[in-house]
């Protein structure tokens, strides 16, 4: 099991694949399993290296000091570990924003920076929505706060199949590395003082942006307003996808993420 002692956490993180390397940085609640939609693909061309977050997964302690910024530094950490000059930083939502910060650190390691279903916004909203399903996991029967944050996850197609739905909760109450109640409190508490309204302006690397056209979670306008702001953004929207767009359009993700990796890694 690869791990990385940095001073106050041991890092866990996979690699798989060979070629030009790529970070993919997950989002709230998430750790590297939730990359399973498109990791297969991706290591046909590239090394893909998935960090459990603090908070997340096998990186421990559960409960150390967490924010996008300090991520930011945990993977930067890794990269020099793993003697890369540089990489691809793919980050789906709250990892979009440590993917911004880690591209925003040093631009120099940064080969492109792609952002799935994140802008830089933080809404009030998001921190209420998540604490509700804190309160419910906290009080509620086991599974009912997972039924609560699916509709808001995935598009509306995805709930036409009961035996889907009822299969996903199971999968998800029996992985043996999800996150605790206590981190996730922990995680979002943290969330609640993250202010990413300077990111627009730190950000130097050629930026793809793939945004869901469902997605209740970032309000599209909004997002597109903000990204249209990065310099060089090149900015997509998937149509019949919600906020987790990598499971529910992998392939839709790839068409435009692949050709973007290949185009930019002969550049870095």
């Amino acid at each position: 099991m690869p791990l990385l002692r940095c001073p106050d956490i041991e890092l866990h993180y996979e690699i798989d694949g060979s070629g030009p390397p790529v970070f993919l940085i997950a989002g709230m609640l998430s750790d590297s399993a939730s990359w399973g939609s498109l990791v297969d693909v991706l290591a046909e061309h590239f090394t893909v290296i998935r960090a459990d977050n603090r908070t997340t997964g096998r990186t421990t302690p559960a409960l150390a000091e967490t924010s996008p910024q300090q991520n930011a530094k945990d993977l930067l950490a890794l990269m020099d570990h793993l003697e890369l000059p540089t990489a691809h930083i793919v980050g789906h939502s709250m990892g979009g924003y440590i993917a911004a910060e880690l591209a925003a650190l040093v631009p120099t390691r940064a080969a492109s920076l792609t952002l799935l279903c994140s802008a830089p916004m933080n809404l009030p909203r998001s921190w209420h929505l998540f604490q509700t399903f804190c309160d419910i996991r906290r009080t509620g029967p086991e599974g009912l706060w997972l039924r609560s944050l699916f509709p808001w996850l995935f598009h509306h197609s995805f709930f036409e199949n009961p035996l889907q739905i009822d299969g996903a909760i199971a999968a998800s109450l029996a992985y043996p590395h999800a996150q605790s109640l206590e981190a996730m409190q922990h995680q979002l508490d943290a969330l609640k003082c993250y202010d990413p309204s300077d990111l627009i302006h730190r950000i130097e690397a050629k930026t793809l942006a793939l945004l869901a056209q469902d997605d209740l979670i970032v309000p599209h306008r909004e997002a597109l307003d903000l990204l249209g702001k990065i310099p060089q953004a090149n900015i997509q929207t998937i149509a019949n996808s919600g906020h987790s767009i990598h499971w529910d359009a992998p392939a839709q993700v790839l068409s435009h993420l692949l050709p973007f990796l290949k185009e930019h890694s002969h550049d870095s």
